[in-house]
């Protein structure tokens, strides 16, 4: 009997966890700046009325603004990346805790600043441009504010909506800690009878084995656990959607969808296009799925059977001192300047690697002061080297817009969040395909890059899908329960997966272990970003150095144009479904040279 061991925290050699340090030395600091900044909301309550009497009370407003959203956002990180690597640590959860209910309080004191601000006539703010020139700087920021005038309150509205903000966020956080610290999931057993140990971070390790016996038993284990409490899982997305139907009608928008993408002005239309646009090449994914069954030869493929490779003769084990150097070479493309700052965050603890005992699952970037920080789950396969790559692209994109732009502008919306991540993921795969003249090898990455499509595009617009219509019944009064959510997930994924595949009664509870749907509406734009970055990463190989130049322009554009322009700048139009169209066709010729080396 084996088992492979997840380590403590504190058995986690240093170099592999991430420098929280650089933002403050340790805990007793980071108490100190919090007691330090309890001034905040009288010095911010001290501007009502002053933003709108001159110029310079206004832009004495947005300064200090500036300054305490840094403090604040340095306070926040340190507590939620500490708390991420061991999430049953009770300090860092109180420390969250209290960053929550400060910045509800600071909320509370700004609220009269929208609507302040939008009370200014369009006269008056003119003058205060000629009279105090430095808040030209923040002229699209104030204009996008003031663009919102239907959809703000009064003061003493925006103050409650403000102090409700506290609670709208308790359904996202319950779950966190359901899925991530006390969830608990049985051990299972291999083909060999071997004992493993089942977390969210082994399972897609699990079912990406080509032991057709673990990827069941952990199919079956992870999915009857998440049973167990789908009562409790439906009733937290149902809590997530009504809040956010009660946000959206609150400000008056027509729908939580409508409210959400007006925050990063995207219109809806892009939204329900994608799916529109998959659905269209639906047959596709068929096609696929018809494929890997065939490959596999199987009478059945189920829902544990579509993640293995089909090409594992050209399996590698790739050890995270491998994977850096391989990312490194594949991003060479982007210029020297560029691979110096990647460089320097794998040689300086930006990145926390491997998983331990009540470590969150999954991977992100936080884009925190002084530098990103990067949360993996390492595992030593191709899949966790492009999940690095990925995640570097997101830690660069933060890096280039905070050092070039100014605060108010230094943090890029999230429906550009993907389009870097992605496309440092496409220069990897083109990278390895260069490097790779054996048929095995080419088709195990084609196959690999088939996969990305899969579940990317055509599973994260599933999700979206989902999402939308999670949020559509609960605008049209209906509650979400257990069977409700089983019963849309059971036929979404028919849909989208197609007649090849049996769909397992398990999958119809996978939504309680995406964390995405109580995001806000953000899966879309996983699809969309994919699109968006296929098309980018070919102008890069295909057009050399003026490429690179707009695709950087790109990454440190921050938010200081809608996220519409700044892709166009960078060649890119997502308000049309020609970038969907050509990574939907990309995936068909990929398709069609990969049934052409497997024949």
């Amino acid at each position: 009997m084996s088992m492979k061991k997840i380590p403590l925290r504190s058995e986690v050699l240093k170099e592999n966890t991430w420098a929280t340090e650089d933002i403050f030395e340790n805990d007793a600091a980071w108490e100190k700046a919090f007691e330090e900044a309890q001034s905040y909301p009288a010095k911010i309550a001290s501007f009502a009325g002053k933003i709108s009497a001159s110029a310079e009370g206004l832009y004495e407003y947005l300064t200090f603004d500036e300054e305490a959203d840094v403090i604040l956002s340095k306070l926040y990180s340190y507590a939620h990346l500490n708390s991420d690597t061991d999430t049953g640590n009770a300090t860092y959860q109180a420390m969250i805790g209290r960053c929550r209910s400060f910045f509800v309080q600071c909320g509370a004191a700004s609220a009269f600043a929208t609507p302040e601000l939008i009370g200014i006539d369009d006269e008056t703010m003119e003058r205060f441009y000629k009279e105090e020139p430095r808040l030209e700087l923040y002229r699209r920021s104030l204009d996008r504010v003031r663009s919102k005038r239907p959809h703000i309150l009064s003061e003493s509205e925006e103050k409650l909506l403000a102090g409700a903000s506290e609670i709208s966020g308790a359904a996202s956080t319950i779950g966190s800690f359901f899925r991530n610290a006390d969830l608990r999931f049985p051990d299972i057993l291999d083909g060999e009878g071997n004992t493993r140990q089942l977390t969210q971070g082994s399972y897609i390790p699990c079912v990406e084995s080509s032991d057709r016996v673990l990827r069941k038993n952990a199919f079956e284990a992870l999915y009857h656990t998440f049973g167990s409490f789908k009562n409790t899982t439906a009733a937290l997305l149902d809590a997530q959607m009504r809040q956010l139907k009660f946000f959206a009608s609150s400000r008056k928008y027509g729908s939580a969808l409508e409210a959400s993408l007006s925050r990063t002005e995207v219109p809806t239309e892009v939204y329900h296009n994608l799916i529109a646009t998959v659905h269209k090449n639906m047959p596709l994914m068929h096609r696929y799925m018809a494929l890997r069954k065939k490959l596999m030869k199987l009478d059945e493929l189920h829902m544990y059977d579509i993640y293995p490779t089909l090409v594992s003769e050209a399996e590698n084990v790739i050890p995270f001192e491998e994977a850096k150097k391989i990312t490194l070479e594949a991003l060479k493309p982007l210029g020297e300047d560029y691979l110096k700052v990647v460089k320097h965050a794998y040689e300086n603890r930006w990145i926390d690697v491997y998983e331990n005992v009540g470590k969150r699952g999954g991977a992100y970037s936080s884009g925190a002061r002084p530098h990103p920080y990067v949360l993996l789950n390492h595992e030593d396969t191709l899949n966790s080297m492009f999940t690095l790559a990925h995640e570097m692209g997101h830690a660069m994109h933060s890096y280039l817009s905070k050092e070039n732009q100014p605060t108010v502008y230094s943090d890029y919306v999230i429906f550009v969040a993907e389009v870097a991540s992605t496309c440092n993921e496409a220069l990897l795969m083109s990278h390895l395909l260069s490097k790779t003249t054996d048929k095995a090898g080419r088709a195990y990455l084609i196959n690999y890059f088939l996969e990305q499509f899969r579940t990317t595009l055509y599973r994260q617009t599933m999700f979206a899908e989902f999402e939308l219509e999670m949020s559509k019944l609960v605008e049209g009064g209906q509650s979400l329960t257990a069977d409700t959510l089983c019963k849309i997930y059971h036929r979404l994924n028919e849909e989208y997966y197609g007649p090849a595949v049996t769909i397992d009664p398990e999958i119809d509870m996978e939504w309680a272990r995406i964390p995405h749907f109580f995001m806000n509406f953000y899966v879309f734009q996983y699809a969309t970003g994919f699109s968006a970055a296929m098309a980018l990463s070919r102008k890069i190989l295909n057009e050399g150095d003026e490429a690179v130049k707009k695709y950087l322009g790109f990454l440190s554009a921050g938010c200081s144009d809608t996220p519409i322009e700044i892709l166009k700048k960078a060649g890119v139009d997502m308000a049309t479904a020609e970038p969907i169209e050509t990574a939907l066709k990309a995936f068909e010729e990929l398709l069609n040279e990969f049934e052409e080396l497997m024949a």
